[in-house]
């Protein structure tokens, strides 16, 4: 099932799963708090599996996401999956703390 989010109305738990499933370098640049960078060619079956509870989705803005939830919506329907919308461009716009990997 999937519900949606304004990521401006979103505050995570240490027990939330948050993929933000932009490609590695994008991740790097900046992501929120509680992220963990999961590519959108890296969903499965096997990788949703392994999770337990809700899995919040999230992007830069918002395109991947979309297409990530639906991606995993098919692979398991009864799971609730939660779009974070607006992405990491509104969690920065909104002040929201957002970490950067150092790229030397």
């Amino acid at each position: 099932m999937i519900r949606e989010l304004a990521i401006t109305d979103f505050s995570a738990t240490a027990n939330d799963t948050v993929w933000d499933v932009r490609d590695s370098k994008a991740f790097a640049q900046g992501h929120i708090e509680s992220a963990k960078n999961q590519p959108l060619d890296t969903l499965t079956a096997e990788l949703l599996a392994t999770t337990d509870g809700t899995v919040y989705v999230l992007c830069g803005g918002g395109s991947k996401a979309a297409k990530a939830v639906a991606l995993l919506n098919e692979i398991d329907p009864n799971r609730d999956i939660v779009h974070l919308t607006g992405g990491t461009r509104a969690a920065k716009a909104a002040g929201m703390t957002i970490v950067s990997d150092n790229l030397s």
